[in-house]
């Protein structure tokens, strides 16, 4: 008898494994529909000059191409802090006065996300003269950066929304120290004082129930990410439907038209040795076109108001490169 019932304990275990593998590893949970209808209003990218030069790109050249090529009209920024006062109390704003320029040239409304963590790895961007161990010295020295960056950037009215920093109380992911919300609202606080434009605050897609962030947010930013990559599990694929994330934004009583998907994954999960290397075909298991076409139709489902498209650095790579247009090309036919 007793051998019986460990047998059917372990036939039920070996079923949950191999649910969870199908789940998890299988399965692609793909929409049953993907039309692709969507406003070119509702879409924007992100654009880091930091992530174009690591991928051996020319960052204004790349850049150009996204607004006369593509013809994005939407673009969040990350202002990163080591490219910005590398040496202390030396700002240097002018490459990204460059970017905000050329894009009012072109009518294009930007969100300035600004802080000590920004959108790109390793998410903290600290300069080199920082001791990120003294948190008292670290939140004197963020709050000077912040003012700073705020006044150079306010007269500036294609800024129409500030991100204060990214996903600023996620601390599994990313080199950063351990968030502090109490940090967080003093941030807020400082920003609302200079400047009264509306504020993103931001969180992850799939790890948070949003509450802290979206309390404080006058817009609030989600990511969705659909494939990642564990070191241990390999590539993971999330089954989560649209209807996951709509339903925590009604749970949290959000106003849809106050909800951005502010990064939405549409490059591969690798490292740059792969990304650079013309002959890894390992971008595929994160970022096929299929799989790009099926966040988009996911995040489209959601129904809240904007979408940002996370990647742009790396069609073009592929574009201009590595003679792949593919990618290039369904983003111009998106923003068309």
């Amino acid at each position: 008898m007793k051998t019986k019932k460990v047998t059917g304990f372990i036939i039920i275990f070996l079923l949950i494994i191999l649910f969870l593998v199908y789940v998890f590893k299988v399965a692609k949970h793909y929409p049953e529909k993907i039309d692709l209808n969507i406003s070119s209003d509702s879409l924007g990218v992100t654009y880091s000059k930091k992530q174009a030069k690591n991928l051996g790109l020319d960052w204004k050249e790349a850049y150009l191409n996204i607004l006369d090529d593509l013809g994005v009209k939407k673009i969040r920024i990350p202002v990163h802090w080591d490219e910005i006062e590398m040496e202390k109390d030396q700002f240097d704003f002018s490459d990204y006065d460059f970017l905000i320029k050329e894009g009012e040239k072109r009518d294009v409304e930007f969100i300035l996300n600004i802080g000590a963590r920004t959108a790109r790895w390793p998410e903290c961007h600290f300069p080199d003269w920082i001791d990120s161990s003294d948190s008292e010295f670290l939140e004197e020295r963020i709050k000077i950066m912040l003012e700073k960056t705020i006044y150079h950037f306010k007269d500036f009215s294609s800024i129409a929304y500030w991100q204060l920093e990214n996903e600023p109380l996620l601390n599994s992911f990313g080199l950063c120290p351990r968030a502090s919300y109490d940090f967080l609202q003093e941030e807020l606080l400082l920003l609302r004082s200079l400047d009264n434009r509306p504020v993103i605050i931001s969180a992850t897609g799939e790890l948070s129930l949003w509450k802290r962030e979206s309390q404080i947010a006058d817009v609030f930013g989600t990511t969705m990410y659909r494939v990642v990559h564990n070191k241990f599990l390999g590539y993971l694929k999330y089954p989560y439907t649209s209807e996951f994330y709509s339903k925590k934004a009604k749970m949290n009583k959000l106003d849809f038209n106050r909800v951005f998907i502010i990064e939405l994954q549409a490059e591969p999960w690798l490292n740059f040795e792969k990304i650079l290397d013309p002959n890894d075909k390992s971008y595929l298991k994160s970022a096929s076109l299929d799989q790009i076409k099926a966040n988009i139709q996911v995040a489209q489902n959601t129904k809240f108001s904007r979408i940002y498209l996370w990647g742009v650095e790396w069609w073009y790579l592929r574009h201009s490169v590595m003679n792949d247009s593919s990618y290039w090309d369904l983003a111009k036919n998106l923003f068309r």
